[in-house]
């Protein structure tokens, strides 16, 4: 018998990780154009044809991926109406706070809402169910504080150099989260994913 091959992501996951992150490619490739109004726009956008997309290949969009582009159509009006920046940043704060905390919540209330999601994607015993939503809840925890570190530590009347960049703040925070957050989010989730086989049914 042939041994079946396992992959981190599959076909949903990996939309999903596209959904999330294809946006944020096309805002930054904009916003080094045109400006912060220009990429705001592309992200709206852009997310939207994302929503598109998960309705059309899945018939119904996965819950959390249209719940977080939902709060980036909305945050990112807020900045495209204000002109503040801030708003399309913080979003990441608010949205991983939030969800980490309903995370811990569901936890706390021995309802494990990760795993009415993706019980049809994973099989895991119950303890294991408890360990892979208490690790991405905690995950959410860091990626939301590295968030504001970055947002409030590099501000956008500013330049930065960077590897030989001239950045102001927003082009720091729109970098950090493409070269940083998203590969530390694959390799995060690879080394859970591979970790969890220990509790497959």
């Amino acid at each position: 018998m042939s041994r079946r091959r396992l992959y981190p992501f599959n076909a949903e996951q990996t939309v999903n990780i596209l959904s999330e992150f294809g946006p944020l490619v096309l805002m930054f490739v904009v916003n080094a154009l045109y400006g912060i109004a220009a990429g705001t726009w592309a992200l709206i956008v852009s997310t939207l044809v994302a929503i598109v997309a998960m309705i059309y290949m899945f018939r119904r969009p996965p819950i959390f991926p249209l719940i977080a582009s939902s709060v980036t159509i909305v945050f990112g009006a807020l900045t495209l109406i204000t002109g503040d920046p801030m708003w399309v940043q913080i979003k990441v704060t608010i949205f991983n706070a939030m969800f980490a905390g309903f995370l811990f919540l569901g936890l706390w209330l021995d309802r494990n809402f990760f795993q009415y999601v993706f019980e049809k994607t994973f099989h895991y015993t119950k303890a294991g169910w408890d360990t892979f939503t208490r690790s991405f809840a905690w995950f959410f925890v860091l990626t939301a504080l590295l968030n504001e570190v970055v947002r409030i530590g590099f501000k956008d009347d500013q330049i930065y150099h960077v590897l030989g960049f001239a950045m102001n703040g927003v082009d720091v925070w729109i970098a950090f989260k493409l070269f940083f957050v998203l590969p530390m989010s694959g390799i995060y989730a690879w080394l859970l994913t591979k970790w969890m086989s220990k509790h497959h049914l």
